[in-house]
């Protein structure tokens, strides 16, 4: 993963991107960009910066961890906290959300992202960066091992006579 990611003409330390959401020129009719904008690059603070890739190229190019459902790209160097999310009397979205992905920035602000994605493959997939869900639900496999980390394999200091 690098440690600066250019966006547009912006540099940003990768350290303050929290995620990378599609954007939709149709939320804002009146924003007429130039350029064909496909994603919206969340920083920390929640400021944002539109890029010209989608959120899955962003995720590919820089190391992201990709929430399918959502079509989110998260950062695995942030420490995002993960909690049920229910509607209230005073708040009731159209949407039927299920998870509250949350985050501070560096001025121990909280911020939070509403996800439809069940809280337990929202920490399977951004927070422990497991692979998505197997078919038929039986959850979400375990990371690829790296090579030290076979079953049977030696250690060194073992392997020496």
């Amino acid at each position: 993963m690098q440690d600066v990611i250019t966006v547009g003409k912006r540099l940003i330390p990768v350290e303050q991107i929290a995620l990378a959401e599609p954007f939709d020129p149709m939320s804002n009719p009146e924003f007429k960009p130039e350029k064909d904008f496909k994603a919206r690059v969340v920083l920390l603070n929640r400021d944002t910066v539109l890029a010209e890739v989608p959120p899955h190229d962003f995720a590919k190019v820089h190391g992201f961890r990709m929430l399918p459902e959502e079509n989110i790209a998260v950062n695995p160097r942030v420490a995002f906290r993960v909690e049920t999310f229910a509607p209230s009397e005073s708040f009731t979205p159209t949407k039927p959300y299920a998870t509250r992905l949350k985050w501070s920035d560096g001025d121990g602000n909280e911020h939070s992202r509403l996800l439809l994605t069940k809280p337990e493959a929202v920490i399977a997939l951004a927070l422990r960066g497991e692979t998505e869900p197997a078919p038929g639900g039986k959850g979400a496999r375990q990371r690829p091992r790296t090579r030290g980390a076979r079953r049977g394999a030696r250690k060194p200091e073992l392997a020496r006579s």
